[in-house]
């Protein structure tokens, strides 16, 4: 108990030094704050979810995918497993940042209806987008990860550029 009680948070330089508590989180990149996170996380996971409802966490991230019939049907389930999960995030003390949750809505279905869907967490209603960024891996609508492969093209191309510039035949 005393690892989550007391603590402070300290930032020194040459001259100055200020301090700030702390309250119930886990620190990150502790030796021991992954351990409790999957501890308390532990007892949403096992929830009595629907079918054609997978649940998946890692580390801090949780990612709800939902499949149905139509856009309706995974839009209404998706609000009662949302309840759920804000019912069990009430009696455990956490809350999940309303601005960091996304939704999106995966379908390669080609007919004409309206594809937009709301979902709620803590009663309020979720931000819909067209791509999210999930553990460094850019998502989708269609799962064609085309916008993930132009990000990683870009990437390694500044990685390249950077490593040109500093091995040059002169250098050194």
């Amino acid at each position: 108990m005393s690892y989550f009680t007391q603590r402070t948070a300290v930032l020194s330089t040459n001259s100055l030094r200020t301090e700030k508590a702390i309250g119930r989180e886990c620190p990150q990149r502790s030796c021991c704050g992954s351990g409790f996170w999957n501890l308390q996380y532990n007892s949403l996971l096992q929830h009595k979810f629907m079918a054609r409802t997978k649940v998946v966490a890692y580390a801090d991230d949780l990612l709800i995918a939902k499949r149905g019939d139509s856009i309706r049907a995974v839009e209404n389930y998706a609000n009662v497993e949302m309840s759920k999960i804000n019912e069990w995030s009430r009696r455990n003390n956490i809350k999940f940042k309303h601005k960091k949750s996304k939704a999106m809505l995966v379908t390669r279905r080609k007919r004409r209806e309206d594809k937009d869907i709301t979902i709620y967490l803590h009663f309020k209603p979720l931000e819909q987008v067209a791509q999210m960024k999930y553990l460094g891996i850019i998502l989708d609508q269609k799962f064609k990860f085309q916008e993930h492969i132009r990000y990683a093209t870009e990437r390694c191309t500044k990685l390249i550029h950077n490593l040109s510039r500093s091995a040059r035949m002169t250098w050194g």
